[in-house]
């Protein structure tokens, strides 16, 4: 089964179109996307599209499978810390048309295979909030600010001062069996090859800090429950200082599809052999 995973788009039209020509000469059975997809929510965007997800995605996504009929991929996709809340429901637009499956959150069979989407990550120095919570407690690295401060684009349900990343996990996951399951994640999990952040040297407070800045939660969860395969975002650099896109714990593979540089970075793979997994860059 052919997949390919990308992340981190960020609304830049030349990756889209990259990735969207790829699918249609390469023609995988499966696509996920893992979040940061939408332009950055805090500059003008110079496009001719008024609404990045009405004007271009959802059409170019129509367009696609328009042109693909009975081949066009099944698309699994989450959003990122980037992508303001508020356009969420533009996504489940999407998914009503068929085009993709929002899966944030969610538990979803395919095939063989069960996949789990989660956006949410750690705190972060940044405002928009729409998609931090606390970890493994409500403990805040330097530099970065509370999950119940910044700036949220909707009003939260839940009572965000006491929760946490690995709490979704377990009730996202009950006692399911994970040996054929896929995640969805826009964090990294913490101290691997893929949450290496361009921090080094850098002191708050007198107090270094810790150049990753990956997910505890993410971290142990892998590590206690060891799904097949978790596919992350979210750290472009990671690649860059680190050498790898991947990286395995125990039995779960794990692969990065985060990319500093002005290209599209695919990963490809087959579920079936995730040894044989490769990164392109366009």
């Amino acid at each position: 089964m052919k997949c390919f995973f990308v992340s981190d788009l960020h609304g830049k039209i030349d990756r889209y179109e990259k990735l969207l020509d790829q699918i249609t000469n390469d023609t995988p059975g499966v696509l996920f996307i893992g979040g940061d997809i939408l332009p950055n929510f805090h500059t003008i965007v110079d496009y001719e599209y008024s609404d990045f997800i009405l004007d271009y995605l959802i059409p170019k996504f129509q367009n696609l499978k328009s042109q693909l009929k009975e081949k066009y991929p099944k698309v699994f996709i989450i959003l990122g810390n980037d992508d303001p809340k508020i356009e969420e429901s533009k996504i489940i637009q999407g998914q009503k048309k068929c085009l993709w499956e929002y899966i944030h959150n969610k538990k979803v069979e395919f095939n063989d295979y069960v996949i789990y989407g989660y956006a949410n990550i750690p705190p972060t120095p940044f405002l928009l909030k729409d998609w931090e919570r606390y970890d493994v407690s409500r403990y805040v690295d330097p530099g970065c600010i509370h999950p119940t401060e910044g700036k949220r684009t909707i009003e939260e349900k839940e009572d965000i001062e006491y929760a946490t990343i690995y709490n979704d996990l377990q009730v996202l996951t009950g006692n399911n069996n994970l040996e054929k399951s896929v995640f969805l994640f826009h964090s990294p999990p913490y101290k691997t090859k893929l949450d290496r952040a361009d921090l080094d040297g850098q002191i708050i407070d007198h107090v270094p800090l810790d150049v990753h800045v990956g997910s505890i939660a993410i971290q142990r969860f892998i590590k206690e429950r060891q799904p097949l395969l978790t596919l992350h975002g979210h750290i472009h650099e990671s690649s860059r200082i680190t050498g790898n896109w991947n990286d395995k714990s125990i039995n779960t593979f794990m692969f990065s599809a985060a990319y500093e540089f002005p290209k599209l970075a695919i990963v490809k793979f087959d579920l079936n052999n995730l040894d044989n997994a490769e990164r392109l860059i366009l």
